[in-house]
């Protein structure tokens, strides 16, 4: 199984390719997509969606997904990630994958078993779950991989609950 995952923003929007191989998860690709910060959100959320539809034809992913925003205290930046989130949402409907949406709080407690573990903690989960030397830059990378693995051990826990 192949899962893109997506840490959406709309000036750095991060992505991680994994593909699951028996008991190993391998790492196939990662990077930000890094639009133009001063220009018009429309333009920005059409060429995040432009990229990941480049994303998605060149590794041709079997699921999408997405880490959704964290309403704190910033309710601007909550509304700006929730776009972000609708474009990347788009362009796997689009594509014809599914997609699916975790919370940091759910990403953090499959990647590192602790829901309220530190940002350094699950990049340092990451990079050792997929065997690499050091952690994926840009952190945007790394916290999309996070958000893939989540799916992936989610995947496995509702597999190995409908065969009890």
């Amino acid at each position: 199984m192949k899962i893109l995952g997506i840490d959406p923003g709309t000036v750095t929007m991060g992505y991680g390719v994994i593909e699951s191989k028996e008991d190993k998860i391998v790492l196939v690709d990662c990077g930000a997509l890094v639009s133009p910060a001063r220009s018009p959100i429309g333009e920005r959320l059409s060429y995040l969606y432009d990229g990941l539809l480049e994303i998605i034809s060149r590794c041709q992913p079997d699921a999408v997904a997405i880490e959704r925003p964290f309403m704190a205290k910033n309710v601007q930046s909550a509304l700006a990630i929730g776009k972000a989130q609708a474009v990347a949402i788009l362009a796997a409907a689009k594509s014809r994958i599914p997609s699916y949406e975790y919370t940091p709080t759910q990403v953090k407690q499959r990647v590192a078993n602790y829901g309220a573990s530190s940002k350094e903690q699950i990049q340092e989960m990451v990079r050792l779950q997929l065997g690499l030397s050091q952690v994926p830059q840009p952190s945007d990378a790394a916290d999309a991989l996070a958000v893939a693995i989540c799916h992936l051990q989610e995947t496995h826990l509702e597999r190995l609950l409908a065969e009890q």
